[in-house]
């Protein structure tokens, strides 16, 4: 049974570090959120280790920047792994070819295509038009508010040639602020279900978890499995990312589940036992907001 904690103190003293989601989190896609950050902090002062894991397709250095606009201080976390990171490595090992068509926004994913050094003799990356290509690499739609359906046509031409999705960021939505966009996974999802083959390297699939693990060790800290919490808002990527590695996770219930859990300052108790039922889910705990 989900616990309902009052604030991340509540339990952290029972784990030595943290593997924190961020778009719903941390930030809202516009700004920090006070509270989470105020909650890391404490939690790093008291000897804890904060493992950023995110689902975006960014690099490393991206989404620091990224945070660094948002207002995020650094001395909220020691590491990042990205969905990004894990997926540029698959990419320059060949894992959809050498020429690649691209799904994503330009400015926004340029950072993808850069040169990665932890991969021996990468593969040389070309990007070319649809009909030429030996896969594709998806980070986002090329409109985050247009319906995935979209990108039927040349869905269908590249499921018929058999080529293979890389897919950069496995979320299906984000919230932004008030907005809601799609993400990289709903056009993963589109196109699995049209018969083509996906491959996915962020959460809740076992590569970003491996390199969040590399990422501790790197950041100096030995920890194991039991001695870490994951926390993020995603029942069907940060929960079930935990479970399936065997890591009790803290559900924030004030994300992208709001509505479904009715929460406003805490999560509605019936609503949420109703949702997690529903969903087949079972997060070790859950907060309506980090804190």
């Amino acid at each position: 049974m989900t616990q309902i904690i009052s604030a991340l103190d509540d339990v952290s003293d029972r784990y030595k570090a943290l593997f924190v989601d961020l778009w719903g989190c941390v930030h809202d896609g516009v700004r920090a959120l006070p509270d989470a950050v105020a909650a890391l902090q404490a939690y790093r002062r008291r000897g804890g280790a904060v493992v950023l894991v995110t689902n975006s397709p960014k690099p490393r250095a991206g989404v620091t920047e990224q945070l660094d606009g948002f207002g995020v201080p650094k001395d909220a976390w020691d590491t990042i792994a990205t969905s990004g990171d894990s997926a540029r490595a698959a990419m320059f090992r060949g894992a959809v070819g050498e020429k690649v068509w691209f799904m994503g926004e330009e400015e926004r994913d340029a950072g993808f295509f850069q040169p990665l050094a932890v991969v021996e003799d990468p593969v040389d990356i070309t990007r070319v038009p649809l009909d030429q290509a030996d896969g594709i690499v998806c980070c986002g739609p090329f409109d985050p508010m247009a319906d995935p359906a979209v990108n039927r046509p040349e869905f269908l031409y590249a499921k018929q040639k058999g080529l293979k999705l890389l897919c950069a960021n496995p979320d299906i939505v984000v919230d932004r602020g008030e907005t809601r966009e799609w993400c990289a996974g709903a056009l993963a999802r589109l196109y699995t279900e049209m018969g083509g083959e996906s491959l996915y390297f962020g959460k809740p699939h076992p590569p970003i978890y491996d390199l969040a693990r590399r990422r501790l060790v790197e950041a100096g800290f030995d920890v194991p499995d039991s001695a870490i919490l994951a926390i993020g808002d995603g029942i069907h990527t940060d929960v079930q990312g935990a479970m399936g590695e065997d890591i009790d996770s803290l559900f924030i219930t004030g994300g992208l589940a709001a509505a479904e859990t009715k929460t406003s300052h805490q999560p509605d108790e019936t609503a949420l036992n109703a949702f997690l039922s529903r969903e087949m889910s079972n997060p070790t705990y859950a907060i309506g907001k980090l804190r």
